[in-house]
């Protein structure tokens, strides 16, 4: 009896084993999120962020060196062809210091010197002259006697047209140092009163909108100094600066997509110019990066001028591969397997890893070259659980 009980135990022990190993054993189902492979439309766009500017801008500047008037124009005031948009005092020049005004000084003492000098010679040269020619009177007299010979009187008149020659040059210089010591005693001349006073008049060089007032308040600026900026804000285009390596496959004509410009709806835009031309920009995270300006043209210019504006922040979208019909599948279902894109196919609840080929790829979605077909169902976000043969069941 004793021995029946002990085999009874033993007996239930052992199935009670055989069923926990057969529990453990047992293959269990994952829940997993799945998608479908379709045929349809995709298009790879090469994405960036840009800014709006207006086309013709011009920059109007100070002619002379004065005080600029206060300039009474606001950004988005209409002006025309010819309107004056500033006025500029013109400052008449500074004083002079003692020391600047001994060296003037000197300098004018110095160009009196050399106009003496140059008259001078002047006066040499016209007495030389008045002699050369006395002389080929004589020549002449005696040759006509035939008391002389030829070549000695072709050797005088070469002798009057040297001595005309200096004469000129002489005269030459002497306007060079009269025009020396005039400079040099303009400096030490006192200002007019009327210097300080004249206003000179910026005007607009086109028909257009203030874009900018870079000087308002009165104040004293150099020639050149920027005063304000003019152009017509409806006719815009976009500059977006995309890195050198998403630029070269970038083409003039591409049509591109604009989103985030504040707007409902989307604006249509075609690049127009690839700049030949790169510069280095240093990222948010500090990484120097190539980039290259990309200029796009809104197709409905006079709808994106009335929405936006100079400098506005746009996100353009440009495309650089679509197709109409194309199979594709979700980029959350690939990984790599040994090299090569997989996927897990769904097959009578059971995940089987299939090797595929892609070609052109989005963010969300890729086109499938073979190893799939059209209806097939695949795994989302596949996860290290996930084996060849796993059961599973779609997560609702």
């Amino acid at each position: 009896m004793r021995r029946f009980l002990l085999n009874r135990r033993v007996w239930i022990a052992v199935l009670v084993v055989a069923g926990l190993l057969a529990v453990a054993l047992w293959p269990t189902t994952i829940a997993v999120d799945t998608g479908v492979v379709v045929r349809g439309p995709l298009v790879v766009t090469v994405n960036e962020e840009g800014m709006t500017r207006v086309r013709e801008r011009f920059v109007v500047s100070s002619p002379v060196h004065g005080r600029v008037l206060r300039i009474e124009l606001e950004p988005g005031d209409p002006v025309r062809h010819g309107q004056v948009v500033a006025r500029v005092r013109a400052e008449p020049p500074p004083l002079l210091d003692e020391r600047a005004r001994a060296e003037a000084q000197a300098a004018v003492a110095s160009a009196r010197a050399a106009l003496g000098r140059a008259r001078a010679e002047e006066q040499r040269a016209r007495t030389a002259l008045a002699q050369q020619r006395r002389d080929l009177e004589r020549v002449r007299e005696l040759a006509k006697s035939q008391l002389v010979s030829v070549q000695e009187l072709d050797a005088r008149e070469a002798e009057v047209k040297v001595a005309e020659e200096s004469l000129n040059a002489a005269v030459f210089a002497a306007h060079a140092a009269t025009s020396e010591l005039q400079r040099a005693q303009a400096r030490l001349a006192p200002t007019a009163p009327e210097t300080g006073g004249r206003v000179v008049p910026v005007t607009s060089p086109v028909t257009g909108t203030v874009l900018r007032r870079l000087r308002e308040s009165e104040s004293i600026v150099p020639a050149g100094d920027p005063l304000v900026e003019v152009g017509d804000p409806g006719d815009l285009e976009i500059v977006a600066d995309l890195l050198s390596t998403d630029a070269v496959r970038v083409k003039p004509g591409a049509r591109a997509v604009v989103e985030q410009w504040g707007g409902d709806r989307e604006l249509a835009a075609r690049v127009r110019l690839v700049e030949p031309s790169g510069f280095t920009k240093i990222s948010a995270l500090g990484v120097e990066e190539q980039r290259v300006n990309v200029v796009l043209d809104f197709v409905d210019r006079a709808a994106a001028g009335a929405a936006l504006g100079d400098a506005y922040r746009v996100e353009v979208h440009i495309v650089i591969w679509e197709a109409d019909r194309v199979l594709k599948v979700p980029t959350a279902a690939l990984f790599r397997d040994r090299g090569q894109w997989a996927v897990y196919v769904v097959d009578d609840e059971r995940a089987r890893r299939v090797t595929i080929v892609i070609g052109h790829q989005t963010s969300q979605e890729a086109e499938v070259t073979s190893g799939l077909t059209e209806g097939q169902v695949v795994v989302l976000h596949p996860g290290d659980a996930l084996t060849d043969a796993s059961k599973v069941t779609s997560r609702r």
